[in-house]
């Protein structure tokens, strides 16, 4: 079956038929896939019903080496979904009930409503994301996206100048407090110590330069940290501008894919505490993960 693309906003962002994530896909119809994330970098395929665990694994691994290993260790946590390379992005517990207003992981899921590019906090970073509705609330849950591939070519050239030699610092634990979750202890940092990337890099499957920005960036390394932060701030109200911005409305069986590289994203408030949103993700990296490198553990 022959893919066919529909864009739906002006920049980037489009909506992929003829591939069916629950169906054997041949290689060509990867490459295909491969080829319009490079052009539009946020891609959604639907489906009447949601691929299964094992059918989602099996595709996101044609698309490159799979993050594989358990949650960050946050106090109480149990794994609802079993499976190493998805992480449960619902608002449920290991029972598959609502999460306590009072539970931490609840408090940490809502900093994913800050603008952000996913594990930013590692040294290898992610390429593709790709998150499945199982179950979606009735209204808002909306996940919105920027294309900094297309900010960066919006920023005036007196304000670019002196930006690509930046390195900026980014940890999980910073966006997490700084999206009101609770301050970890000791024993949750040391799961995730923060990582180091440059701020301007370029996006090799367009050959676009692109701002690598996140939520998670807490710092410029050699820069005094209210400098820094005002900076960072700056830069990505500039990259929020509606202008940018494509909002994806949910519906049950979509599977989303996006390329951390060229986006940032966010999710949107819902009523979290009625309303049951069961997303579930896997991410590739830029390559395997080596003994000793950055990792969930």
């Amino acid at each position: 079956m022959t893919l066919a693309i529909e864009p739906l906003h002006p920049l980037y962002a489009a909506r992929l038929t003829g591939v069916d994530l629950r169906q054997p896909v041949e290689e060509a119809v990867i490459d295909d896939v491969r080829a319009a994330m490079a052009r539009f970098a946020v891609c959604v395929i639907s489906h009447d019903t949601p691929p299964t665990n094992e059918q989602h694994i099996a595709f996101s691994a044609r698309l490159g080496p799979l993050e594989r290993g358990a949650s960050p260790k946050i106090k109480g946590t149990e794994l609802r979904v079993p499976y190493p390379e998805i992480v449960d992005q619902s608002n449920l517990n290991d029972v598959g009930e609502i999460y306590a207003d009072d539970d931490r992981r609840l408090a940490y899921k809502r900093a994913n409503r800050l603008w952000h590019t996913d594990m930013s906090f590692y040294e290898v970073r992610a390429t593709y994301s790709l998150l499945v509705g199982h179950r979606t609330p009735p209204s808002g849950a909306d996940t919105e996206f920027t294309d900094m591939r297309a900010v960066w070519d919006a920023l005036p050239a007196s304000r670019k100048e002196g930006l690509e030699d930046l390195v900026v610092e980014h940890s999980y634990w910073y966006s997490r407090v700084q999206g009101g979750g609770p301050e970890p202890t000791n024993e949750e940092r040391a799961t995730r110590p923060p990582a180091r990337h440059r701020l301007v890099h370029i996006h090799a499957p367009s050959r676009r330069k692109a701002l690598y920005l996140a939520s998670h960036a807490s710092d410029i390394v050699g820069w005094p940290q209210d400098r820094a932060r005002a900076v960072i701030k700056e830069l990505m109200d500039f990259a929020t501008q509606p202008r940018f911005v494509y909002a994806h409305k949910w519906r049950q069986g979509d599977v989303l894919i996006w390329d951390n590289l060229a986006t940032m994203h966010r999710a949107t408030p819902f009523d979290d505490r009625t309303f049951v949103r069961d997303m579930r993700r896997t991410t590739c990296r830029e390559r395997a993960i080596q003994s000793g490198e950055s990792r969930i553990v």
